[in-house]
């Protein structure tokens, strides 16, 4: 029994792990495509004015998106939103964790989908409301929405 144990115990673990993955808000396209829209999913981006990382995101952002860390670094380090916010994966939790709290339908069509969550992401979960992507923002979103097909 105890080895039998052993081999179900990994296997609930590693289901029930994928399975909290494909309850998170925002799809892998739909996180393409809003780090498109906010810096061309630029890597390299550094902190410039309010906004930090390939999805300009603020402490603000961050915090709200309940501080996750890039190595377990502590969220009371001064460099903590920074280094999160320049990492690709960090950032993409704290994308997840905001639309977790904020998601909403923004564009009033009854549903939830990414058109929203960029919306969210550019203006706030409390200002998105009859917003609209423009400029450079909603090209780079169209065009990576054209790319990637309906998300």
């Amino acid at each position: 029994m105890t080895t039998l144990g052993s081999v179900f115990l990994p296997i609930f673990i590693f289901c029930f792990t994928v399975t909290a993955q494909q309850n998170l808000p925002v799809n892998q396209q739909c996180l393409g495509c809003i780090c498109e829209a906010m810096s061309g999913c630029e890597v390299n981006t550094n902190c410039e004015g309010e906004g930090c990382g390939p999805f300009r995101i603020t402490w603000a952002y961050w915090a709200d998106s309940g501080k996750p860390t890039l190595k377990n670094e502590s969220i009371q380090s001064n460099t903590a939103y920074a280094n999160c916010a320049r990492d690709l994966y960090c950032s993409s939790l704290s994308v997840q964790g905001y639309m977790s709290k904020f998601q909403q339908d923004c564009t009033g069509d009854r549903k939830i989908d990414c058109d929203d969550f960029a919306v969210i992401h550019m203006f706030g979960g409390y200002g998105c409301r009859n917003r609209v992507l423009t400029g450079v923002h909603l090209q780079r979103y169209q065009e990576c929405k054209n790319i990637v097909g309906k998300i």
